[in-house]
């Protein structure tokens, strides 16, 4: 089958690669659409460490399946589904206390570590564990359910963010996550919602998809502007989907004495903490890794029209348009959020 294949860093190259493996617990779909994440333009160029050559990268998937392994027999022949980034063991204590995203053994697809080797769906095929794969309604394009991956991210964010009716949320960095995430905390109950970054497009996109107030953090003290919006309080919840530390400090600067900060971006893999204003003002601090059986409740708010992922898709390619697509969004394209590999078009 056709894939498109990280052979070194900085080269991508449509070639032919063996058809994947089918288990007999296994799920072989053919892939209509795959989002490029930004993970993967780190993985293109070898910052993370995590997508060492020859890898097939992609783990943003949606399509049909085509076979099934021996011990499947609740999943058709052409039925349309998505499934999870992450292969969880089943087996370990985190596993067992249904925490699938904390587990010791987890696998993600796409990625190649040192540890493990798992192709990702950058390809015309790919196949996957049944216990991860589910179904998707009619109405709900492929296009649309290959972000159910990313939507998943944000809305656990929410999940474990303390939200309730009448909170106001901040969410810091309007990126892919950042915007998925203004939706979801206005679904988890938020009547006011605080988008807060450097670009104006992504400030108007949040806008459109719910955000109340959008702040330019390089024109205004955000900090300042919030308590103003808020009485003086500050925000109930803030979401830092950057991962850097002047927006981890403008998030703990935003909430008001006993709020709550999720941690969900994870750009740079240490910061500085402002510990006094976090100890003094008792903010709690939540880190959150992915989702954790969240596809569901996904699903639904997507094909309900509760989370809007249409404004975010930029492009739709080809697996032979790929290589070009890879070095432009590795050398920088503001314009572009969310490119979708299609492998069955031309």
């Amino acid at each position: 089958m056709k894939a498109l294949l990280l052979t070194e860093y900085k080269n991508m190259q449509v070639t032919d690669v063996d058809e994947p493996e089918v288990g007999p617990d296994d799920v072989l779909v053919q892939v209509e659409a795959c989002g490029i994440c930004g993970s993967d333009i780190h993985g293109y160029d070898g910052s993370t460490g995590r997508r060492i050559p020859p890898l097939v990268m992609g783990h943003e998937a949606a399509g049909v399946v085509v076979q099934v392994g021996e011990n499947v027999d609740d999943l058709e022949l052409g039925a349309r589904v998505t499934f999870d980034s992450m292969v969880s063991c089943g087996n370990c204590d985190f596993c067992r206390e249904g925490h699938g995203n904390l587990c010791d053994n987890r696998m993600v697809l796409g990625v190649s570590c040192g540890d493990y080797r798992r192709h990702g769906a950058f390809a015309e095929r790919i196949s996957v564990p049944r216990r991860i794969v589910y179904r998707l309604p009619d109405t709900l394009p492929f296009e649309h359910a290959a972000l159910v991956e990313a939507v998943s991210v944000a809305v656990h964010a929410a999940e474990v963010t303390p939200i309730k009716l009448g909170d106001t949320a901040v969410v810091v960095g309007a990126g892919m996550i950042g915007l998925l995430a203004v939706q979801a905390v206005r679904a988890a109950g938020a009547t006011q919602v605080i988008a807060v970054d450097l670009n104006d497009k992504r400030l108007e996109t949040a806008g459109a998809l719910g955000a109340d107030v959008l702040l330019r953090a390089d024109q205004v003290d955000v900090p300042a502007k919030v308590r103003e919006l808020t009485g003086g309080r500050g925000a109930d919840v803030a979401l830092e989907v950057v991962g850097a530390t002047p927006t981890v400090k403008t998030a703990i600067e935003s909430v008001r004495k006993g709020g709550s900060v999720t941690l969900v971006g994870n750009v740079s893999p240490t910061i500085e903490l402002p510990l006094q204003s976090v100890v003094t003002r008792e903010i709690r601090l939540q880190g959150t890794c992915g989702c954790n059986g969240e596809y569901p409740q996904c699903i639904d708010l997507m094909n309900r029209g509760v989370i809007n992922v249409e404004p975010l898709i930029t492009a739709k390619i080809s697996l032979a348009d790929g290589p070009k697509w890879f070095d432009r969004l590795h050398a920088g394209d503001a314009e572009q959020m969310k490119v979708l590999v299609c492998p069955r078009s031309e």
